[in-house]
């Protein structure tokens, strides 16, 4: 027995589950008021599940692993952000939110500022947000499928895509409240129990062994598959047994390596003796012991300016969740605005616990896997370990376990995009119904689709805090402001949110494209949200300021409808629904 089928019939299941989910939310959901927000009538412990289920995307299950494999400990700051940006959205959001009603984030911008043009620049970005996120969901589901099954990227990348557009436009957010909230539990059992039962079988990890100075070894004779051609530095001699093309010659036997740049092609099998120093792919960073534990976030792999790096991380993670459409739109779905506080305690202790164990698998990969230093795929580690460490049955029905995971994980946070960017097109550009809300959906995952086909190259974290830097760019200051600020005017709004939202998607384009390789432009390219949101929210202060006379004429009744609880509400029509 192998991990394939076992895998596979995990993944079939977790689908299928999903999508008769899905085809009952086809019952329930008939109104505008379910489809994008639940009809306002989800508990609080449910909906903190369906968040979290909706939160623990790829990068999540199989991204943060893969980037503390590659980057050390300080890619901590990845999910240490993730979890703390529900304790700001909870200070400052999402009581308010939930006590303003609306369907959208652009809803809230007009409905504040009383501007049509807000609308649409928020639209915009809701959009670019929205299909930005669902990139590292399609590159998840190709990798997983890839390396379990050995498919093709695009197959993966294409089953989730349908799937999750014909459950959307099946059920909206009525329908996939609940799958999320099942898709929770199903991942954090999926990377809890393999990751207690490999440390069982290791016994234990000890300081010493992960702050030596040298890069890591092989702790014993190693065979590597190379499943996609790559290129290898080899940076101390070793004599390996290879069977494959070497440097474009065929190989079949024993073959020396010096300290130098190999091309290895896919389909070769190289075998390690114990102690050999491990071969890195060209692109990923060769560090030692100490280095691998440093606290900082290494910027592109050479350590330029490390502490502003981790800075502006902390401030795309921190206040990118403020941003995100998404998770926003989930705070619609409560009963009122002390059931978004409840939620939102809720999704911090679920959040908390589920990472502890991505770093549990980046410790185990780089002691006792760090073959995947060789063939580049160290976003894989989740997904490849069980079976390294085990083997047998053991192994192939944990590795299944884990791909059930990664898959609920593709599907759950998938399926809220989709709702996010279908239900802005919908609502926002269209001004339609249940049936423009279905249409959308169909066009919102083919766009998904086709540019997910191109980012297989790209990491699944750094696609994920790329577009946290967007969102804590564009949204969070115009929440923050919108809610707390008096003084925001529309015109400031939309300055704000263009400025912001410009230099940060820029600067991700130019990164994307390898410009700013070195020094501060690769720092402050690469990781934007240090000087972008500060940008942001200097932008709106300033034009607000020059502009006082576009404030809102009925302020101070949408103040009151933003931060009087329900109870002491009068019964008044410019309180809107609660």
């Amino acid at each position: 027995m192998t991990v394939a089928p076992l895998a596979l019939a995990a993944i079939i299941v977790v689908t299928l589950i999903t999508m008769i989910v899905g085809a009952l939310g086809i019952r329930v959901a008939r109104t505008p008021d379910d489809f994008m927000v639940a009809a306002r009538a989800v508990p609080p412990f449910r909906n903190a599940a369906a968040i979290s289920g909706e939160y623990l995307s790829a990068a999540s299950f199989l991204g943060v692993a893969g980037l503390i494999l590659k980057d050390g400990l300080g890619m901590l700051w990845y999910p240490v952000g993730y979890a703390a940006g529900y304790l700001m959205l909870l200070l400052l959001v999402a009581a308010p939110l939930r006590r303003f009603g609306a369907y959208t984030i652009p809803d809230f911008a007009e409905g504040r500022l009383g501007e049509p043009r807000l609308r649409k620049v928020a639209t915009a970005f809701v959009l670019v947000i929205g299909w930005f996120y669902l990139l590292p969901q399609l590159k998840g589901a190709g990798l997983t499928l890839n390396v379990l099954l050995g498919t093709p990227y695009w197959v993966g990348v294409g089953v989730l895509a349908i799937v999750v557009t014909s459950n959307i436009a099946a059920g909206g957010m009525k329908g996939v409240t609940f799958v999320q909230a099942l898709q929770y539990w199903i991942k954090l059992v999926a990377i809890a129990v393999p990751a207690v039962v490999l440390l069982a079988v290791v016994g234990g990890v000890h300081r010493q062994a992960l702050t030596r100075p040298a890069p890591p070894v092989f702790a014993t004779q190693t065979t590597v598959h190379v499943q996609t051609s790559v290129d290898i530095n080899v940076i101390a001699p070793v004599t390996v047994t290879a069977h494959g093309t070497i440097e474009g010659v065929k190989v079949d036997g024993p073959l020396n390596l010096v300290p130098g740049k190999y091309e290895v092609k896919d389909g070769a099998v190289l075998v390690f003796p114990a102690g050999a120093a491990t071969p890195h792919a060209t692109g990923l960073p060769i560090l030692d012991g100490k280095s691998w534990v440093s606290p900082f976030v290494d910027a592109g792999h050479r350590g330029a300016h490390p502490l502003a790096a981790t800075y502006s991380l902390i401030v795309a993670t921190f206040l990118g969740t403020l941003g995100l459409p998404h998770i926003l739109v989930r705070f619609y779905t409560n009963q009122d605005g002390r059931a978004a506080r409840r939620t939102t305690i809720i999704v911090l202790m679920l959040l908390g616990g589920f990472y502890v164990f991505p770093a549990v698998f980046a410790v185990l990969g780089r002691l006792r896997d760090p073959s995947l230093y060789l063939t580049g795929q160290t976003d894989s580690v989740v997904l490849v370990l069980p079976h390294a460490l085990i083997g047998g049955i053991g192994g192939s029905v944990l590795g299944a376990l884990v791909a059930a995971g990664a898959f609920a994980a593709f599907l759950s946070t998938s399926s809220g995009l989709l709702v996010s960017v279908a239900g802005a097109m919908a609502h926002d550009l269209m001004r339609g119904g249940v049936r423009t809300f279905r249409k959308c959906a169909v066009v919102a995952g083919a766009v998904g689709l086709v540019a997910g086909l191109q980012v297989q190259s790209f990491d699944l974290n750094m696609l994920v805090g790329w577009c946290f830097a967007i969102a804590a760019s564009t949204f969070c200051p115009l929440l923050v402001l919108g809610i707390w600020w008096r003084r925001l005017t529309w015109v400031g709004a939309i300055a704000g949110l263009v400025l912001g939202g410009c230099t940060s998607s820029v600067a991700i384009i130019l990164t994307m494209a390898g410009v700013g390789q070195r020094g501060w432009p690769e720092v402050l390219l690469g990781q934007p949200a240090i000087w972008t949101v500060p940008l942001a929210f200097l932008a709106m202060i300033m034009v607000s300021r020059a502009t006082p006379s576009y404030l809102p004429t009925d302020l101070e009744s949408k103040l009151l409808q933003l931060h009087l609880p329900e109870a002491l509400r009068p019964r008044h029509p410019s309180f809107g629904e609660t």
